[in-house]
């Protein structure tokens, strides 16, 4: 048995094998104590399936280390390797996330408050007990220095018979390992490291080939209809870009609680129609917002690896003025090719503390940016987007001013899983509440203007608050739960557009129940602002009824 600090060299595979060791027994403990509460995996064989697993993992470890870790950078990767596997298991067991492309994605875009959200003294326990004291003792350990030839030829050989243990444990044992993993689709993207890696390779590869590619414009046709006001009639039109809403926890959508109490009067004047069976593009922001935006629609965006403009791009080139607020962690591209203004370090002490604003704030601002967009395209019409903050975890409480908490004790706690299942849905539900002031507050500004004005309100994706002991977002899509895919979608039109396109509500009404998606925003957003272009498809937009009910 080896002291802390050794007191003869290791020999460098000897102490891959221990590294590999702990990688896989450690280092995978989310995946060990998934497989182990699965049916498959109780009685007598379970223990036949649990070692042929952990004999597979063995081998493929350490082929893994045999061929990429060398004696002159084993310590660093050792460490590097450590800090993957335990910050992967951590938010695994945290959250009940599993590490895929879209997940690394989603850490890629996260910024400083978010980050800030998701610290906690058990992350850092962890990161002490999984990375500290074995990287310390790793980083103490003497190397033997070996002539490169021997070493060149162990290593290569134990990765030959590790990757051969590895095949024929597996071949062994194909049945009951292929059914698990087959039936179990998320066990595949628990296994450390090669999540991680799989997940990086993946994410670059597939961020490089499609920065490669040129932007394809769209839309070169895009003109404002004959129909569209012009001057002083010219449409003010209005997207609030949820975040983090599921529909499952509003209050339009017959949830128990009423979150959504000044939204529901303004339906019962008539003005506002809620959709109650909407489905997102993706389970992340850094999947929905392109996606959403896109002409493509998701099917045919997710297997395109091309660069293409969005609806905005569209509408700026039928000659709109064009704005984005963003109180979140940016527009994923999306916003890129026209004017747009991040709020997130504005300091206006009635909605801003500790280097984060409330939603409010961009309401607050949008009068100075529309008065600096050019008048001539503002006399055509504008579109706004206004991005919230919302519902974003795991630090609810923080995503509504105290004033507005009516369901407490609400958990205050970043560590979701410390916390009483109702006091996370109640500081969930209180950002609900929140959200659907911020709205009515917007709809408020929206009826003391001149113009005809319209807003639609549209989540990016849901969220998942311990059902299945799940937490957050970004599920892979196969497997996301309904609370990361169902979210909720509202239209408010004033009397003067409803006058001025000879619409009636009762066309958008007779949707509601109506199956919906993202894909129906790009194609509402030209109905809603009155542009045409070869792109558009009536069948994909909310408001072709409205035209043809006159």
């Amino acid at each position: 048995m080896k002291s802390l600090t050794a007191r003869s060299a290791w020999h460098p595979t000897t102490l891959l094998a221990v590294l590999t060791v702990w990688l896989v027994a450690v280092g995978n403990l989310p995946f060990w104590m998934a497989v182990g509460q699965l049916p498959e995996t109780q009685g007598v064989r379970a223990l036949t399936t649990m070692a042929s697993l952990g004999l597979i993992l063995l081998g493929l470890v350490g082929w893994f280390l045999c061929l990429w870790v060398w004696p002159r950078w084993l310590k660093p990767a050792g460490v590097a390797l450590l800090l993957t596997v335990t910050s992967s298991s951590y938010f695994m067991l945290t959250y009940g996330v599993v590490i895929d492309p879209s997940m690394l994605a989603n850490v890629a875009q996260t910024d400083v408050r978010e980050v800030r959200d998701l610290l906690s003294w058990s992350m850092l326990a962890a990161l002490a007990f999984g990375v500290v004291l074995p990287g310390v003792w790793l980083w103490r350990q003497p190397v033997r220095q070996v002539p490169v030839k021997p070493l060149v030829l162990r290593q290569l050989g134990v990765a030959l018979v590790a990757f051969l243990v590895a095949l024929g444990v597996f071949w062994l044992s194909f049945q009951d390992i292929a059914s698990l993993t087959r039936n179990h689709k998320h066990l595949r993207y628990m296994i450390n490291p090669f999540n991680s890696v799989y997940a990086v390779t993946r994410l670059f590869v597939g961020q490089a080939a499609q920065a490669s590619q040129p932007l394809q414009v769209i839309g070169d046709d895009a003109k404002v209809t004959a129909s569209a006001g012009t001057g002083g009639d010219a449409p003010l039109v209005v997207l609030v870009l949820g975040e983090t809403a599921r529909a499952a926890n509003f209050g339009l959508g017959g949830y128990a609680r009423d979150t959504t109490p000044q939204l529901r009067q303004l339906q019962a004047q008539g003005d506002l129609t809620y959709f109650s069976d909407v489905k997102s593009c993706g389970t992340s922001t850094q999947a929905s917002l392109p996606c959403m935006f896109s002409h493509l629609g998701k099917a045919a965006y997710e297997g395109s690896g091309q660069r293409f403009e969005s609806v905005l791009d569209v509408l700026q080139r039928a000659g709109l003025a064009v704005l984005w607020l963003d109180n979140q962690s940016g527009c994923k591209g999306v916003c890129d090719r026209v004017p747009n203004v991040a709020t997130t370090a504005l300091n206006v002490p009635e909605f801003c503390n500790d280097g984060e604003c409330l939603d409010e704030v961009m309401l607050h601002e949008l009068p100075k940016q529309l008065a600096a967009l050019d008048p001539a395209r503002r006399a055509k019409g504008t579109v706004v987007v206004m991005h919230q903050m919302g519902s974003h975890g795991p630090a609810y409480y923080k995503r509504s001013p105290m004033a507005m908490k009516q369901f407490l004790p609400e958990c205050s706690s970043h560590a979701l899983q410390n916390c009483p299942p109702e006091q996370i849905v109640n500081a969930y539900d209180n950002s609900i509440l929140y959200a659907d002031h911020f709205i009515a507050k917007t709809v408020k500004w929206l009826q003391s203007q001149s113009q005809p004005t319209a807003l639609m309100y549209l989540s990016d994706h849901g969220e998942s608050l311990g059902e299945k002991g799940l937490y957050l977002h970004g599920m892979p899509y196969s497997m996301a739960p309904q609370e990361q895919t169902h979210v909720p979608l509202l239209v408010w039109l004033s009397t003067p557009l409803q006058r001025q396109r000879g619409w009636r509500m009762s066309c958008l009404q007779a949707q509601s129940d109506k199956a919906l998606s993202h894909d129906h925003l790009f194609h509402s957003l030209l109905g809603l602002s009155q542009v045409s272009t070869r792109l558009a498809k009536p069948d994909l937009d909310l408001f072709s009824a409205c035209a043809v009910a006159r």
